[in-house]
């Protein structure tokens, strides 16, 4: 589980670090945050996923072992109750009491064996949901905080734009009657 608390916290750092960035004058809408580190978590993110992943994987590798184990202990429980009645076939009412434990035995790691099944399947489940929102919770702040990059740098580009090449009727900051006088 520490694993997953550490991608937890890595997402919880990100969120902290878009929600305490400064907001530059005049756009008080957008947000300015320190793009390595920011990229640093996102990398560090990255390499816990497999780990979830690979853990997941782990469990359900886990279950078919417990399935195995499971039909094998069946099978042996089977024969050794075959065996048990067996030698216990003079009596009519000892192999049908025998029989009958049998099944009941069967039944039990049946039902037991389905149970764990289900266990098994919904905490694979649940860890690989979880892990699937945090990753798309990730690469959906990535998105947005590439956008808003995007918007910024483009409006900052306009900007020096319309400075170095001002439309007609703008005043550049030369004071045209100057500089026809120099001419």
């Amino acid at each position: 589980m520490a694993n997953n608390d550490d991608v937890n916290r890595l997402i919880d750092l990100i969120y902290e670090k878009i929600e305490d960035a400064k907001a530059p004058a005049l756009k008080p809408g957008m947000s300015m945050v320190d793009r390595d580190e920011t990229l640093d978590l996102l990398d560090e993110l990255r390499a816990q996923l497999p780990i979830e992943i690979k853990r997941a994987q782990e469990l359900l590798a886990a279950r078919e072992k417990f399935v195995e184990d499971a039909k094998r202990d069946v099978d042996r429980m089977m024969r050794q109750a075959e065996l048990e009645a067996k030698a216990k076939v003079s009596e009519s009412e000892v192999l049908t009491a025998a029989k009958q434990r049998a099944r009941d035995i069967v039944a039990h790691a049946e039902d037991r064996c389905r149970q764990m099944y289900q266990v098994t399947n919904e905490y694979a489940e649940d860890a690989l949901s979880r892990t699937e929102e945090a990753v798309q919770m990730a690469l959906e702040e990535v998105k947005q905080s590439r956008v808003r990059f995007r918007n910024a740098s483009a409006a900052k580009m306009q900007e020096q734009r319309d400075k170095l090449n001002p439309k007609p009727g703008q005043d550049s900051g030369v004071d045209s009657n100057n500089t026809s006088d120099k001419i």
